[in-house]
């Protein structure tokens, strides 16, 4: 990802030691590292960048942001090519 997408995080585990979560972009959902934000919880919303949770951000913002992101076409766009890089 290029952009810092909003998203709801949706689940929170441990992998190695490491905390991880999904978080859902509205309707694509992605496992992200929490582990810069801990005191997020489920439900949060945060600010994703190249797979990194990196700041908390209230509900209002988020949906406002991503619907601007789906009217621009951006959001798909972005996770699309997360997908690409990552199996590169």
């Amino acid at each position: 990802m290029c952009l810092g997408i909003p998203g709801r995080v949706i689940a929170i585990n441990d992998v190695d030691g490491v905390r991880m979560g999904k978080v859902d972009f509205d309707g694509i959902v992605k496992d992200v590292c929490l582990s810069y934000l801990p005191d997020i919880q489920v439900g949060d919303y945060t600010i994703v960048h190249v797979g990194f949770a990196i700041t908390q951000l209230d509900e209002q913002s988020a949906k406002e942001t991503l619907a601007l992101f789906h009217e621009l076409g951006m959001l798909e766009e972005e996770l699309r090519q997360d997908d690409e890089e990552a199996t590169v």
